[in-house]
């Protein structure tokens, strides 16, 4: 057992030092992941705990050593920082009812689903991204959506329950082709990013059931979504920077609760809405590929 003395990054914040004893009782309780970012002396700069051997099961890639010294700053490690996100109060509150009208009305939910998302993505900052857009189209995914709508009017005239069960896994299998959708039609300075979403449809149903079946537990549901989260980014492919979520589920869950009983009050409703987004963007970070820097 080594008497290094380890640092690991939690909620975009340095811990430590810990000795490695204690270090890796943190791994085996959950506290430390393997995608959690660790440093210690010796290193050229933070690393996941899973491309340190042996720290973690499963890990197999070499850290980077240098000379001696007090760890690098913990956001200098993401290679650029944070996301972020902002807009004006009221221009989302009309154009998100809107939204939701033309979703309610059928026909519309296509081109307004995708002049929303032309207005949100560009909200978003992203750092070496200057004037990030979407440039998908909503005739792209009108097969898709009324292709849905004729199956679930066809099931509801059948009346079968097991088809109907069949149904909301189909719905769930478009959510995850939409998000490909998605990620493949960002754009910076109108040039596409050339992104796409590695993630497979049985892995994203698997999460989506689990988020359901989590439920019950009143809080682990939490957990449970935070980890989704951390899988997408991970899937997040053709870049050279990887993206990170870092946010914990404890603070996923005290959020909900206190944006859930605002928004009982309705006219709160748009303000947590930005701060649940700004949080959720500073939790989701850039990182360099581990295989870009070893290479």
């Amino acid at each position: 057992m080594s008497n290094r003395s380890w640092f690991y990054a939690a909620n975009g914040q340095q811990q430590g030092p810990y000795p490695e004893v204690q270090l890796r009782d943190l791994i085996t309780r959950g506290t430390v992941g393997a995608d959690t970012l660790v440093w210690t002396e010796g290193m050229s700069g933070w690393l996941r705990a899973g491309d340190i051997p042996g720290l973690v099961p499963g890990g197999s890639s070499a850290p980077a050593f240098a000379a001696p010294g007090g760890p690098p700053s913990v956001a200098g490690s993401y290679s650029g920082g944070p996301l972020s996100i902002d807009f004006d109060i009221l221009e989302f509150t009309w154009r998100t009812l809107a939204l939701v009208v033309g979703l309610i009305l059928i026909i519309p939910a296509p081109w307004v689903l995708v002049w929303y998302t032309k207005w949100i993505v560009p909200r978003i900052g992203v750092p070496g991204r200057p004037n990030l857009s979407f440039e998908g189209e909503a005739m792209t995914i009108v097969p898709w959506f009324f292709g849905f709508v004729v199956l679930m009017i066809g099931v509801n005239l059948i009346g079968s329950q097991v088809l109907s069960n069949l149904m909301i896994l189909v719905q769930m299998a478009l959510y995850w082709l939409f998000l490909k959708w998605f990620v493949a039609n960002l754009a910076s300075s109108g040039q596409p990013l050339e992104l796409s979403f590695s993630g497979t449809v049985w892995a994203y149903l698997g999460w989506t059931i689990l988020g359901a079946i989590s439920i019950i537990t009143i809080i682990g549901w939490a957990w449970v979504y935070v980890a989704m989260l951390r899988w997408v980014c991970r899937n997040i492919q053709g870049t050279r920077r990887e993206v990170l979520f870092i946010g914990s589920g404890l603070e996923f869950l005290w959020r909900a609760v206190v944006a859930a009983f605002a928004s009982i009050f309705i006219i709160p409703i748009p303000w947590v809405y930005r701060w649940m987004m700004q949080w959720l963007a500073s939790q989701t970070v850039l990182a360099e590929r581990s295989d870009y820097a070893n290479a």
